[in-house]
């Protein structure tokens, strides 16, 4: 028999799902037929995020491509986009560092429109996914290891460089929720002994890349500020903290001399 709206809420709420009435809205918009319905509601109620299941997630009013594995953007970065788009200006040349789906990047776009943009991430799965969103409204997206494989004309003319980079510390991994743990990338998470490796070499190397005057924005949490700070400093930025306390966000932004 094929599910109905409140079969679905039911089966949801038996399985957990704390918002089973906006979650059986989202499944049955998405579905093409009966039969997938049955698929995505089985998904679902072993436990995978809803995102993966409906192919998207909602980000700064936009609807972000995500594919099984990679990063679901969250909240809080949206918060990122506000500030990077505070300090953006008309044709400024923008890297999106540890893109994942290139949720951050094409928000900002959205809201800058005329911006230069360029995302680039280390794991093939968020590389093919961030290209279904960033490339459609002309950016570039690239694949290695942090600024290795941006094009070299770049060097010293980027004007922001936006960083959520991987920043939970590696014994914390186990403690975050299932959705996560399970089922994302760790390359996506993992941010060494004390979460901040990857921030560390993005602030090490972002000097060589930015223009006089540019910016780097670091998505952080409250009890790592300081050493995100320290890490700017070291590297020679003048720097500041934002923070959004509603949202739990935390953004530590850099700039260049």
């Amino acid at each position: 028999m094929p599910l109905d709206r409140s079969a679905v809420i039911s089966r949801l709420r038996t399985a957990g799902c704390v918002f089973a009435e906006d979650e059986a809205q989202l499944l049955i918009s998405a579905a093409q037929s009966a039969s997938e319905l049955e698929v995505m509601v089985e998904r679902r109620c072993t436990g995978e995020p809803l995102e993966y299941v409906i192919g998207y997630a909602e980000f700064c009013g936009l609807r972000i491509a995500v594919e099984p594995g990679v990063f679901v953007p969250r909240r809080r970065s949206e918060f990122l986009v506000a500030e990077a788009g505070r300090l953006a200006t008309p044709g400024a040349v923008v890297v999106d560092m540890c893109c994942g789906s290139g949720a951050v990047g094409a928000a900002l776009f959205a809201v800058r429109k005329g911006i230069e943009l360029h995302a680039a991430d280390l794991d093939p799965v968020a590389v093919r996914c961030a290209r279904r969103n960033v490339e459609p409204i002309g950016g570039r997206v690239y694949e290695g290891d942090l600024y290795e494989p941006l094009p070299p004309a770049l060097r010293g003319r980027v004007d922001i460089i936006i960083a959520n980079a991987p920043y939970v510390p590696t014994d914390e991994i186990e403690l975050l929720p299932a959705e996560a743990r399970i089922h994302e990338a760790r390359i996506a998470l993992d941010g060494g002994a004390d979460g901040l490796d990857i921030q560390r070499r993005v602030s090490e190397a972002a000097p060589q890349w930015l223009a006089a005057g540019g910016h780097l924005l670091i998505e952080t949490s409250d009890s790592q500020v300081e050493e995100t700070l320290a890490a700017l400093h070291s590297h020679g930025f003048t720097s500041e903290l934002i923070t959004d306390p509603e949202i739990g966000a935390t953004v530590a932004i850099g700039r260049a001399d």
